[in-house]
């Protein structure tokens, strides 16, 4: 027999017997049984074949562990039924993008302020000959270092162009922090620059305003909440190991954002705005990448 209907066999058995018992007639007895039972002796008989207390509370606790096991493989289901969508090219986009979303979502509600990245003793820090040189599209894009300016404008009580010593007059902070990259390696740097908060209170930022959007000289672009702009450890950076930024590294001024990934802290800084709305996400993220992205 094959295995399957044997199995049924078994589960059908107990019922079938329960069964025939509930259709035996009380004046069918067993040939040693007298056939003038009395109605006393008949009704003793039936209430011995009730079920018990403790027949009652097996089956009530056979039925609940039927829900439960019911439930956990619905819940093993789900991971399967999420794949089966995503096999759909219809439905891939969409639910990518909703995850990422949520993600983003979720990322944002969890991130604290106030929380700090692990900072590292000078001797972890990453010799500057070997920390990687990582660009969007060119190590260099020529920018003039004499007349760089940086463009403030959005909701800012004093928008225009901002030179380096304006960045450079606002209070330094130095900190040896983890520099990780999304292609999979980190390294430990020493940076050195302005607070952004300090910069935006200098331009006069909309205390409302929800991001920070920068614009770079290599075409590269790239957004914040104000919260992370805010935080303490995100910088105006323009020294790396206390000497000024190199070209390579995003001369002469770059995000450094030691509670983000690499991507987020853009280089070649020229323009800076302060908005309510995004009109541009991020270079990265346009293409599908996470736009908060918090470590």
């Amino acid at each position: 027999m094959p295995p399957q209907r044997l199995r049924k066999v078994i589960i059908l058995t107990p019922v079938l017997r329960e069964t025939s018992e509930s259709l035996v007639n009380p004046m069918d007895a067993a040939p040693d049984e007298p056939h003038s039972q009395s109605a006393e002796g008949l009704l003793m008989k039936n209430h011995d074949r009730q079920p018990n207390d403790r027949q009652t509370n097996d089956r009530q606790m056979d039925e609940k562990k039927f829900r439960q096991n019911s439930r956990r493989e619905l819940l093993k289901l789900a991971p399967v039924l999420a794949l089966g969508a995503f096999a759909i090219p219809g439905l891939q986009e969409g639910l990518l993008k909703k995850g990422l979303g949520f993600s983003d979502w979720a990322s944002a509600r969890l991130f604290r302020s106030g929380h700090l990245a692990p900072t590292f003793d000078t001797a972890e820090l990453t010799p500057p000959a070997k920390f990687p040189i990582n660009g969007y599209d060119v190590d260099d894009p020529g920018v003039d270092l004499d007349t760089w300016t940086l463009t403030v404008s959005g909701a800012v009580k004093k928008p225009g162009e901002y030179t380096l010593a304006q960045v450079l007059v606002l209070p330094r902070y130095r900190q040896n922090t983890r520099h990780i990259c999304i292609e999979g390696w980190d390294v430990i740097g020493r940076f050195g620059g302005a607070r952004l908060s300090d910069f935006l209170q200098l331009v006069g930022a909309d205390p409302a305003a929800r991001f920070i959007s920068v614009e770079c000289a290599d075409d590269y672009y790239e957004s914040l909440d104000m919260a992370t702009a805010l935080h303490p450890q995100t910088l105006l950076c323009y020294e790396m190991y206390e000497q000024p930024l190199t070209r390579q590294h995003g001369a002469p001024l770059r995000l450094q954002i030691p509670t983000k990934v690499g991507y987020k802290q853009a280089k070649y800084l020229t323009d800076l705005r302060v908005s309510h709305v995004l009109e541009r996400v991020g270079f990265w993220e346009d293409q599908g990448y996470s736009w908060f992205y918090g470590l």
